[in-house]
């Protein structure tokens, strides 16, 4: 099959309980979106927002953890959004999910003309594009999802802030060197901040950190137990492959 001229795989994530159509060249799928959705702590009736979609991997990994939550898919490519609105029926979501095409960046306005008013989230997640343009990938679609230009991380931050209604948590996740970047950019507006690191394998540093936080909080910081994925043969660790195969939560809070 193809999406607007490219062709396209079925995979299956979560152990097969989820099946993605997704473009065979450019950004795939991976970890990261699976670890993000798991983070995301929300409950029956929160209204989600998945930020940068992409194919919906994320989002729609978090519907299949939490029955009865609705989610908006927000994606700037307009063949990835039609992915994702593939996905969100394939999957039967049809009547939970929906996928909209729309800049990050746009303005409130056009967000609040997609149906995305202010404080219309009680979660926001997102995997910003995180990588300097220096040497960008020749392929747009993956260009577009791994590099971004200096302030692209702000800007989705306002964006998610603006959405999120009062004591809404915004869930991220963001390469591990790029911690300070990540923190800066959420000391306004946001409080209550947990970070968890993730380790590819043991005695190495961290890959990715995933990040919750609470709009308008004045909670401290609080820095989690990190989380590995292989142990020293490169084999999962249990923990990782109850979350990446198995569906299970990442506790970033003890109490929603």
């Amino acid at each position: 099959m193809a999406a607007e001229g490219g062709a396209t795989s079925e995979n299956a994530v979560l152990g097969g309980r989820l099946v993605l159509r997704q473009p065979l060249s450019g950004h795939r799928v991976g970890h990261d979106a699976i670890l993000l959705a798991a983070a995301t702590s929300a409950h029956a009736g929160d209204h989600a927002v998945d930020l940068g979609a992409g194919v919906g991997a994320a989002g729609l990994a978090l519907a299949r953890r939490v029955e009865g939550v609705s989610l908006t898919l927000v994606e700037i490519d307009p063949a990835l959004a039609a992915l994702a609105r593939g996905n969100a029926e394939r999957n039967g979501f049809s009547l939970s999910v929906r996928s909209l095409c729309l800049d990050v960046a746009a303005p409130a306005a056009a967000f609040a003309a997609a149906g995305l008013p202010a404080g219309s989230a009680s979660h926001v997640l997102m995997n910003p594009p995180f990588n300097a343009p220096a040497n960008p990938s020749p392929d747009a679609s993956r260009r577009r999802a791994h590099s971004a230009a200096e302030g692209t991380l702000r800007a989705w931050v306002r964006t998610a802030s603006r959405l999120l209604r009062p004591s809404g948590a915004l869930t991220l996740i963001w390469r591990a060197d790029g911690v300070a970047e990540v923190l800066a950019a959420l000391a306004s507006g946001y409080g209550a901040v947990s970070l968890l690191p993730i380790y590819g394998k043991p005695r190495t540093p961290a890959i990715r950190i995933l990040l919750r936080a609470v709009k308008a909080s004045r909670a401290p910081l609080a820095i989690l137990p990190g989380l590995l994925l292989s142990d020293s043969d490169g084999k999962p660790t249990a923990e990782a492959d109850s979350v990446l195969r198995g569906g299970a939560p990442l506790r970033l809070v003890d109490v929603d």
